[in-house]
């Protein structure tokens, strides 16, 4: 088996990664591409940073299991499966599911510090960075987090001001310009979809 194709796609929270990723993948079989998210590798409530103010920080690179993640993103690199419990984001009403992931000719990793984790940044060989403006990027985090994981208003927007923003400014903008595509998501991100999926097709079903 040839080295999997590794596809990168970061940026701030709120600016759409999850969604490019999900209209990334539709249309593709399982056996040609696999995905792997930073977000199942969260660490414990109890090995969280706290703030001034005693409040769980999620949104630094150490609230994140990395050598986890790298160690299991070199397993699919190399040709093998790995097994990871899916992370609930401390909903107590979700039932935590048993993640199986398999290696395929194209993998795409998807986080917000996927290019700051240095042994992560090596294995990628294409990164996209998704751009959003910092007002549609809180009016989706809003959205989301309070509808999906029954956040309150306030919370959302003390997180978004002293955790997410000084965060996005510090670990992750700064490698915008080592992104070999940037793809604006302040309405839509179709024509980008478009190549990006010519390109997998490409890596799938390579020219003779």
């Amino acid at each position: 088996m040839e080295k999997p194709y590794i596809i990168g796609i970061t940026g701030g929270s709120g600016s759409g990664k999850t969604r490019f990723l999900k209209q990334l993948i539709e249309g593709f079989d399982g056996r040609y591409v696999t995905c792997i998210s930073q977000d199942d590798y969260y660490r414990p409530r109890e090995y969280q940073l706290v703030d001034k103010n005693g409040e769980l920080n999620f949104d630094r690179p150490e609230s994140i299991d990395y050598e986890h993640f790298a160690t299991d993103l070199k397993e699919l690199s190399e040709g093998r499966s790995i097994k990871k419990e899916e992370y609930t984001f401390n909903n107590p009403n979700a039932e935590a599911k048993t993640l199986v992931r398999k290696s395929a000719p194209v993998i795409l990793v998807e986080g917000i510090f996927i290019f700051h984790y240095k042994k992560i940044a090596e294995l990628i060989d294409l990164k996209i960075f998704i751009d959003a403006r910092d007002y549609v990027k809180l009016q989706r985090r809003l959205k989301r987090d309070r509808e999906e994981r029954g956040y309150d208003a306030d919370d959302v927007l003390y997180k978004y001001e002293n955790h997410i923003m000084p965060s996005y400014q510090k670990y992750i903008e700064p490698y915008k310009e080592e992104a070999d595509l940037v793809v604006p998501n302040n309405k839509d991100f179709d024509k980008a979809l478009h190549v990006l999926k010519a390109a997998i097709q490409s890596k799938i079903m390579p020219s003779s």
